[in-house]
């Protein structure tokens, strides 16, 4: 696990002078990242830009992973410079390579006096495209990416990427890693440690603990909103209904708890291909005290949480899961799939949760359990991931990007 650095972000009222100017090319405006870029503008000495290629997002679009249109009820674009690329941001989707070209990006770059970009990616022809605006500028380029060595791919898509990366990354200066997973996965691809830093994949951690500090106060409003009655724990899955989060394997671990006699409810957050699937398995079983409240906007989310006792997020193949994180700011127990990217980091078991195998209802069950029944236990774990996130936020990604840009700028 990567140690996390000592704090030295002042947070004030005032924003501190700008000694760095940095650029972040992003697909769209994403409801993780925009606070983190307001955070750094007005707490770091770090003025950030981020060059849009699409607002999808901010115009509203239809999700294929939550089977509905999505438009975040939160302000994406508000504490730091932004600019949309071209008339084409209105109409720009993701899709394949080409997808998003946006040669607009190599006049944005040339001409923003930049001291660094950062491009997240390497799958759209505009990363390509930035990163060669980037070195025609003799500006820093620092790589950022999700994945991690235990994500599954197949032995010749792998065969064929892997040099292919190797030779991407060649061309950049410094790597912000995520988190502990992501750094070896950096490491694997022959970065020198020097040139890897931290910048941990975190939440706008002060919203959501206030929000859920205040959300406590309404919790049993919100549970009879939700269904549930009484006193029994609760367990949350916030999350896409899709195969790669596996929200089956939840339904079936409660059925087999309530076999085993214990009492709970499961609250199924979210929208997607399997919605209907997972009500019919429900409904045909006779599965009890299981609710769907439907897609939760970023607003209510804090409510949610708040209103249940333990945290589930059963993936595989998952770059890193930062709904742990806001359950986590909620003081949630988490029970996660040993395959997803922030458990080394986040969650530990006995501590603030427990792990399992991907797949493996029964393990997840027994994962469960002890968390369910017994309410000193959840409440250690209550405390433990309080503690531990506290630690893991945007201070900790002011830090690592300031250390990027001091240990490679002359």
């Amino acid at each position: 696990m990567i140690i996390a650095q000592r704090l030295d972000i002042i947070e004030r009222s005032d924003p501190p002078p700008i000694a760095y100017r940095v650029a972040f090319v992003c697909t769209h405006p994403v409801q993780y990242v925009a606070p983190l870029f307001a955070y750094l503008s007005k707490y770091s000495n770090i003025e950030v830009t981020a060059l849009y290629l699409s607002d999808f997002s901010i115009r509203g679009e239809h999700d294929r992973g939550f089977g509905q249109s999505i438009k975040w009820d939160i302000d994406l674009l508000q504490g730091y410079k932004s600019q949309f690329l071209g008339s084409a941001a209105a109409r720009r989707k993701i899709g394949g390579f080409f997808s998003m070209v946006g040669p607009q990006l190599w006049g944005a770059i040339r001409g923003g006096e930049f001291d660094a970009v950062v491009i997240h990616g390497h799958n759209l022809a505009a990363h390509h495209v930035a990163l060669m605006a980037a070195k025609s500028t003799k500006c820093l380029t620092f790589a950022r990416a999700e994945t991690h060595l235990g994500l599954k791919r197949s032995a010749w898509r792998e065969l064929l990427r892997t040099p292919l990366l190797k030779m991407w990354y060649k061309l950049f200066d410094g790597f912000l890693a995520i988190g502990s997973r992501n750094s070896r996965y950096f490491a694997a691809m022959s970065i020198p440690q020097e040139n890897i830093f931290l910048m941990p994949y975190a939440v706008d951690n002060d919203r959501f603990l206030s929000a859920a500090e205040e959300a406590h106060g309404n919790r049993q409003a919100t549970r009879r909103r939700l269904g549930i009655e009484g006193n029994a724990p609760a367990i949350l899955f916030a999350a896409k209904f899709d195969y790669r989060k596996r929200p089956s394997d939840l339904v079936e671990a409660f059925s087999l708890l309530q076999r085993q006699g214990v009492q709970a409810y499961l609250v199924m957050a979210g929208s997607g291909v399997l919605e209907r699937q997972l009500k019919t398995m429900v409904a045909d079983r006779g599965i009890r005290d299981v609710v769907f409240p439907g897609f939760i906007n970023q607003a209510e989310l804090p409510d949610v949480y708040a209103a249940c006792d333990v945290f589930v997020l059963p993936s595989e193949n998952e770059p890193w899961g930062l709904t742990v994180n806001e359950a986590m700011c909620a003081g949630l127990p988490v029970v996660a799939s040993q395959e997803i990217g922030c458990v080394e980091d986040l969650v530990h078991d006995g501590e603030n949760g427990a792990t399992f195998t991907a797949g493996d209802v029964n393990g997840l069950a027994a994962a469960l359990h002890p968390i369910l029944v017994d309410s000193d236990f959840r409440a250690k774990c209550r405390a433990s991931s309080l503690a531990r996130i506290r630690n893991w936020s945007y201070r900790e990604c002011a830090i690592g990007l300031r250390k990027a840009l001091e240990a490679k700028l002359p």
